[in-house]
């Protein structure tokens, strides 16, 4: 049954735009599965899917390469369009998002592996990231600002 509902995502995802979970939780009901929200994430992550910028300034679901690599947005290219703000306390950094940039953040964060960074968490419009430190914080949080264009 998994295969069969990956196999219908990876479908769905290659023949229409899909903006969001709920979108495609409805297209996957059209073709006969009925999945939880959270079974449907889970699916994403396990497909390598990754939520991407379109040009009309929205974002939609990507399948991985033919090649079965994920796509990893690079953060160079993400964060100039993405990131609204950032605000931390502690070791934890809350960066914002547009409604649907969380999620391709905060993959660009994890396959970027910068030592000081533990960890994210993606929602829709927020990525939390947790860092070794209040300092690792604050040097991830000049990082991105760097990058993102911004004067740190």
């Amino acid at each position: 049954m998994k295969t069969q509902r990956h196999a219908a995502i990876l479908k769905i995802v290659r023949s229409e735009t899909v903006a969001s979970q709920e979108q495609l939780r409805e297209l996957l009901k059209a073709e006969g599965f009925d999945v939880t929200q959270a079974t449907l994430s889970r699916d994403i992550r396990e497909l390598g899917l990754a939520k991407v910028a379109a040009p009309d300034g929205g974002s939609h679901y990507a399948p991985p390469l033919e090649t079965g690599a994920a796509i990893r947005p690079h953060l160079d290219q993400l964060l100039p369009t993405v990131l609204v703000s950032m605000d931390g306390v502690g070791p934890l950094l809350v960066v914002k998002t547009p409604a649907g940039g969380a999620q391709g953040l905060g993959l660009a964060l994890d396959a970027a592996a910068w030592t000081e960074i533990i960890g994210t968490i993606a929602g829709d419009d927020a990525v939390l990231v947790i860092t070794r430190s209040e300092r690792a914080r604050r040097a991830v949080q000049t990082r991105l600002k760097e990058l993102a264009g911004l004067p740190a």
